[in-house]
């Protein structure tokens, strides 16, 4: 065989995205994907748009449709595809852009559960300046937005669907209804939590949930919502499945070595090199610790602070898949420049941290 190296690493590689294929779907779909794309579909048809203008339209106050979309992405913690249904529901149903940006940047950057297995596990400092560069990010990255495509805003078109609140359940019924859904949201990749249990209270919600939607919503506030969730599976979901073998094999095809050699230092080009890195693989909400520590070496001190903060800054916010769907949502403007400002953010943080440690 003439090629016995190139040959047997593309069969490496292919094997690394089937590998992470299957994860995806064993580890996420279920627990965390389905319950997030009706949670979505919910918010897009049932909620009143009133209120979601009220706290994240356009002409809502800064000083809050920011901090509801930052408190909003902090509670749902979640990874950066399953935050992408949930973004594209409040996007279309009339968020401002800038708020939207903040909602997705935030879920699955700003985890409570993660900054503190950072900290507890890396150490305080890079963990506390996780904390600090993510929820600055968040409202960062969604004010620049905001601010660059603000002649677009009011131009955004919003689903023609029926408005909620004008028949059919009243609106305690509708939040009650996003109550449940929400749960399911939270409880599904809830690891720390007995697989059989979660699976328990999972079917015990959707059975509740299931009776509040046929016995308070109306037949066209029910087909309303099975049009969104279907609209939202079918645009997003094979992206993600086509993205998460991708990611696979394109992290399978970087060697590990090298990246720890360019990763060795706190200089702009390894704080560069990180973000971008980190914004296209895939990392699980909570495994980017696990990576960072051990697969690129900053617990055994091969990885310099400002590259690894990079990574945990970039590694959860973004990833190929998520990229694809937020290019297809928001249109190819509007995402390069989010992922500019999100690589530019994380570098420049990455860049004063590595600094400050010296």
């Amino acid at each position: 065989m003439m090629f016995p190296m190139p040959y047997d690493l593309l069969v490496s590689a292919l094997l690394a995205g089937w590998s992470a294929f299957l994860d995806y779907v064993s580890a996420h779909v279920l627990f965390s994907i389905v319950p997030a794309f009706f949670l979505a579909g919910a918010i897009a048809s049932l909620l009143k748009k009133e209120a979601v203008m009220k706290y994240l339209g356009a002409e809502a106050k800064k000083s809050i449709s920011y901090v509801v979309a930052a408190v909003a992405g902090i509670i749902l913690a979640v990874c950066s595809c399953t935050i992408l249904p949930l973004f594209t529901g409040i996007y279309r149903r009339g968020a401002g852009l800038g708020p939207a940006i903040t909602f997705l940047y935030s879920g699955p950057a700003i985890s409570i559960m993660a900054i503190t297995i950072t900290a507890s596990i890396l150490g305080y400092d890079i963990g506390i300046a996780r904390a600090a560069a993510a929820i600055s990010s968040a409202i960062l990255v969604g004010l620049m937005m905001g601010s660059i495509f603000k002649s677009d805003i009011k131009t955004k078109q919003t689903p023609k669907t029926q408005e909620g609140g004008t028949a059919g359940a009243s609106s305690p019924i509708r939040l009650a209804f996003i109550a449940l859904l929400t749960a399911m949201v939270l409880i599904g990749p809830a690891s720390y939590i007995d697989i059989m249990i979660r699976i328990g209270i999972l079917i015990g919600l959707a059975i509740l949930a299931a009776y509040v939607l046929f016995s308070r919503f109306d037949r066209e506030e029910i087909r309303e919502f099975g049009n969104e969730t279907w609209f939202l599976f079918k645009k997003i979901f094979p992206i993600l499945l086509l993205g998460s073998f991708a990611s696979g094999v394109i992290g399978a095809l970087i060697p590990v070595e090298i990246l720890k050699l360019l990763f060795g230092t706190n200089s702009v080009l390894s704080c560069l090199i990180a973000s971008i890195a980190g914004a296209f693989l895939y990392m699980p909400t909570l495994l980017e610790v696990p990576i960072v520590g051990n697969l690129f070496g900053y617990s055994a001190g091969i990885m310099a602070s400002g590259p690894a903060l990079a990574i945990l800054l970039t590694g959860p916010t973004l990833s190929l898949p998520s990229m694809i769907v937020i290019w297809r949502t928001i249109g190819g403007k509007k995402a390069g420049t989010y992922f500019v400002l999100v690589i530019a953010l994380a570098t420049a943080a990455s860049l004063a941290f590595g600094m400050l440690l010296g």
